[in-house]
């Protein structure tokens, strides 16, 4: 991966790797959930802490089968063993159900897959229809090499039986390694039945190596997600270009331009229209609300029918009310805005209560920083801000108040009164405009 940071929390689709296969080993319900994790990773640990995983550390790194030896004193005799692997994020639950079934309670079952290019992998060998041993391609002959059916390495055991298979490993291999897949033959020699089972799709069992492939695993997963919104009833201009990286939930009758990035838990009610390059997060909108091209919304909630963009942001605590319009280039932080309510250019309204039915002109500032604290700016019902106003909070202005353009507010303003703060205008007769000075 060529980087600092272990590859099983390299992010797809905003989730680690890693984050996806205890998902999907969590939606099996199991007994004993254990993650083995390499030497000097204990990054891992760290950032997919829970209570119900259970972690061992591999060190030195000696293969798969040895890494499984380091979960050994926590499996659980009663069930059988499933194996998957870190780096590989996008098998199905259901997929895993079939291998489980394929198991039963005493076989040993593999998930294999039917490769064009199986280079790299370990063939699956069969004798009339059995399967008798993996092997590695590096231990490969000519004739082996030519199977197509591979191992993905996901596999079902009978857990006394593995414990007792593991014990026996040995590294006498080209990789000097303790292979998981010579249990495989093991098996066989003791008479414990070897099944099969296959994915629905081979990009199930796709491991990540490198970013390319990293890149190439986001896409397909992105695909998936929006053949599954698109039948579910949402409109996508192009599903190529949309990435969801959490959950995104839409009603009916809603629909999505090219280009944008839904993060968290985002919910987009009835008739929902988001326009080209939004980045939405953690987001809440309302039935029939349009959110514009080139939108930022984090940690906000906006109302029915609301109007929002082009070029908004709105920041974390903000609460639109229905049919409220927030236009270009205005920011919005820490506040919420009541019904009818709208600043529709160039404004920045933070840690603010408005009320209904008031009008924010273009260039207004709520100045709410003194440097070291925040305060509160206050506008009741029905106010009109006029343009390029400063409201130095902590500020109220009074219902039905009428702010001057070019105001700038230290006292609160009575209700239902112009309150305007300008120098006196002025015109100088004599001024005469600077003329530029020649040069030789």
């Amino acid at each position: 991966m060529r980087s600092d940071l272990p590859k099983v929390l390299h992010p797809l689709a905003g989730k680690p790797l890693l984050g996806h296969v205890v998902d999907c080993a969590r939606s099996l319900s199991p007994t004993t959930l254990i993650v083995v994790y390499g030497h000097g990773g204990d990054a891992v640990p760290r950032a997919l802490a829970a209570d119900d995983l259970r972690w061992a550390e591999q060190a030195p790194q000696l293969g798969t089968g040895h890494a499984v030896m380091q979960a050994v004193p926590q499996l659980d005799d009663s069930v059988p063993t499933l194996v998957l692997y870190g780096d590989v994020p996008l098998t199905r639950r259901d997929t895993l159900q079939r291998l489980l079934q394929a198991a039963g309670g005493d076989k040993l079952a593999l998930l294999t897959v039917e490769l064009a290019d199986p280079t790299g992998y370990g063939r699956i060998v069969r004798h009339e229809g059995r399967i008798v041993r993996i092997v590695e391609h590096k231990d490969a002959d000519e004739a082996t090499r030519r199977i197509g059916e591979v191992n993905t390495g996901i596999l079902v055991v009978p857990t006394p039986a593995l414990k007792r298979w593991l014990a026996n490993l040995s590294d006498d291999n080209a990789q000097k390694e303790y292979y998981l897949t010579d249990i495989v033959a093991a098996a066989v020699q003791d008479g414990v039945p070897v099944t099969s089972a296959q994915p629905a799709q081979v990009h199930e069992t796709l491991g990540v190596n490198s970013k390319r492939q990293l890149a190439e695993l986001e896409r397909i997963l992105q695909l998936d997600l929006a053949a599954t919104l698109m039948d579910e009833g949402v409109t996508l201009a192009d599903p190529a270009r949309i990435d969801i990286r959490g959950t995104l939930r839409c009603g009916r009758d809603v629909s999505i331009d090219v280009n944008c990035v839904f993060e968290g838990e985002v919910v987009l009610g009835d008739g929902v229209r988001i326009g080209a390059n939004c980045v939405i997060r953690n987001a809440r909108i309302g039935a029939g609300a349009q959110i514009l091209p080139f939108t930022s919304i984090d940690d906000a909630g906006v109302g029915a029918q609301a109007r929002i963009g082009p070029y908004a942001r709105l920041r974390p605590g903000t609460e639109l009310a229905d049919d409220t319009h927030v236009g270009n280039f205005v920011e919005l932080k820490n506040t919420r805005m009541a019904a009818h309510s709208k600043a529709n250019h160039l404004a920045y309204v933070g840690d603010a209560v408005v009320g209904s039915g008031v009008n924010i002109g273009a260039g207004t500032i709520t100045c709410n920083y003194d440097g070291v604290n925040k305060h509160q700016t206050v506008i009741e019902d029905d106010a009109f801000i006029g343009s390029d106003t400063q409201l130095v909070a902590p500020v109220r202005v009074g219902r039905g108040a009428t702010l001057g353009a070019g105001t700038t507010l230290t006292r609160d303003a009575p209700a239902g009164k112009l309150t305007v703060s300008r120098g006196r205008q002025t015109t100088v007769d004599s001024w005469k405009r600077p003329v530029k000075k020649q040069t030789r």
